[in-house]
């Protein structure tokens, strides 16, 4: 009996002992089953990436080691330094002019008494005489921020002196040290006729150079508008042989572009007569004319300044670009006074000009041009 007894005690140890390794080993693998649970993760949506503007370009553009301004390729003679641009006279007794002949890029536009001025900008060649020089206004110095260039100017009224310098540019003014004084400037009277003294101001490329370097300022840098292709062949050439351009109502300050195709440029005229250069006595003549149409607005104050608007989206900037005989037309656009100018045509796409030099002509209205 007693040996039943403990074998009966010890078959239910035995169960007991096999039940609870049962259970442990259940809960066990509950345990590791609940462990090995992943959660759900969280898929975060593709982020949306907008396309960006893609420019348009009509025709093969020139690309390469060649000069931001004129498009030539850089060689012992053609050379790329930072734009410098220059205010140049044109009343009548500054005529007829220096160094004009050797800028890549020429804007004009029409001053108090409908008088036109020039801001020549240098960079594929040295000019040893430009001018006669002449004060800035407003919108000259902001069409030459564009370029980032060294600004060279002889004076400008008072109100000038502030607004120039919140344009952060370099700048040198051959009358004062206001700003920073252009020793490099020099008059010359043998020009002009007594009681003239207003057109004798000069200065050059080099002494520019020299200049920009005792104040710390860039030789290199730069920016540029244009972009550039080859010269049409010769069955792509167009017959648009005289572009005339009207800034005022002076006579003496009418303008013609007339179209040489067997050199692909165009001669240029003022007030009827070949506009020379003073030093070599040659024509002046540009390869590309572009004309923008902006609001031009004046007298303004007593002084007889005028006011320019010089920035503008496409729809208020047309533009004409005449080049190989043809004209492109279209529109120019600057988002600010920092930034370069974008010229496009009438479907979007960015005007390219032919190699050389440009005359850029800003006038207020198409009637003033005719072609």
């Amino acid at each position: 009996m007693f040996f039943k007894k403990n074998k009966t005690v010890n078959f239910l140890v035995f169960v007991f002992l096999i039940m609870a390794f049962v259970f442990t080993a259940f809960f066990a693998g509950c345990k590791k089953e609940e462990a090995t649970v992943e959660e759900p993760i969280a898929v975060e949506p593709e982020e949306v990436v907008e396309e960006e503007d893609v420019e348009k370009i009509a025709g093969i553009e020139i690309t390469g080691d060649i000069n931001i301004l004129s498009g030539l390729n850089i060689s012992d003679t053609v050379g790329n330094s930072r734009p410098i641009a220059f205010m140049v006279d044109n009343n009548t007794p500054a005529r007829p002019q220096s160094g004009l002949n050797l800028a890549d890029i020429i804007f004009e536009v029409v001053e108090e008494g409908g008088i036109t001025r020039y801001l020549a900008v240098y960079s594929s060649y040295d000019a040893k005489t430009i001018g006669p020089m002449r004060s800035a206004r407003i919108y000259n110095a902001e069409i030459a921020r564009s370029f980032d260039p060294i600004y060279a100017f002889w004076g400008t009224y008072p109100e000038g002196y502030d607004i120039i310098r919140n344009l952060y540019m370099d700048v040198l003014d051959g009358n004062s040290d206001v700003i920073a004084y252009a020793k490099s400037g020099w008059r010359d009277y043998s020009r002009i006729n007594p009681g003239e003294e207003a057109h004798t101001a000069f200065m050059s490329t080099l002494g520019i150079k020299e200049d920009a370097l005792e104040y710390g300022y860039s030789l290199e840098g730069g920016q540029s508008p244009l972009r550039f292709k080859i010269d049409a062949i010769d069955s792509a050439k167009g017959n648009i042989l005289d572009i005339a351009i009207n800034f005022s109502n002076k006579d003496s300050f009418k303008v013609d572009f007339k179209y040489n195709a067997n050199e692909n440029n165009y001669s240029r005229y003022l007030a009827g007569a070949p506009h020379t250069d003073y030093e070599t006595g040659k024509q002046i003549a540009v390869n590309n004319v572009i004309v923008m149409i902006t609001s031009i607005e004046g007298p303004i104050d007593a002084s007889g300044h005028m006011a320019v608007r010089t920035t503008g989206t496409s729809d208020i900037g047309k533009a004409f670009f005449f080049m190989d005989g043809n004209v492109i037309e279209g529109t120019w656009e600057r988002t600010s006074v920092f930034d370069p100018f974008k010229y496009k045509d009438d479907d979007g796409n960015i005007v390219l000009l032919n190699r050389g030099s440009t005359w850029v002509a800003l006038i207020q209205d198409t009637n003033r041009l005719t072609y």
